[in-house]
């Protein structure tokens, strides 16, 4: 039954599903109902649905060992292909006169790819990018919408207590993405956040 909850949270609360719906979250708090839906839309394509759809087929072919990559040797080509889609997406932004908050956020989950990258690869440690992502997601919607969203963070608690639960990450792995999401994503989200509207 544990194993069962565990793997729910892992699936609802995956990092595509964090990032498919917080660019609309911070689009929401930009001017205009039309703005929040197309740039919301271009963040969550790119950042989202276009690395899934590769992880997904990826994962169909054996590629890597599911759509969570648990193996960290098989996220070097999803990481890659999340970095290009995502830019993209910045260069789609900036083209169109987005909303400092949104260059914001695809800058941070760009500064995010960044780091997880370096980690993975540089270091070769799996440091969990569901907890990364999910606190990442809490500080940033925290900044936008104030300290009463500090509650998402009992969402991201579950889906980081979930990866150690079913064995994919170690609780340092998983502290570690923690520590990486508020630090990396919703620091450098606030950084340039400060810098784009000044």
């Amino acid at each position: 039954m544990i194993k069962k909850i565990a793997r729910g949270a892992t699936e609802v609360l995956a990092p595509w599903v964090w990032v498919l719906t917080l660019p609309f979250a911070v689009a929401a708090s930009t001017e205009g109902f039309w703005q929040t839906l197309l740039w919301g839309f271009v963040v969550a394509m790119t950042a989202s649905v276009i690395p899934m759809a590769v992880i997904v087929r990826g994962a169909r072919k054996g590629r890597w060992d599911g759509h969570h990559v648990t193996n960290r040797e098989g996220r070097l080509v999803p990481l890659l292909t999340a970095g290009a889609s995502l830019t993209a997406g910045i260069v789609i932004l900036v083209l169109g006169g987005a909303p400092h908050q949104m260059l914001a956020l695809a800058g941070s989950m760009f500064a995010s790819l960044l780091v997880s990258m370096a980690i993975t690869f540089g270091l070769k440690w799996k440091i969990s990018l569901h907890a990364a992502v999910a606190f990442a997601a809490v500080v940033t919607l925290a900044l936008i919408y104030g300290p009463w969203l500090l509650l998402v963070a009992l969402p991201a608690a579950f889906v980081a207590w979930s990866r150690v639960e079913l064995g994919d990450h170690t609780t340092p792995q998983v502290l570690a993405g923690s520590v990486m999401g508020v630090v990396v994503g919703g620091g450098s989200f606030w950084l340039l956040s400060q810098l784009l509207s000044s």
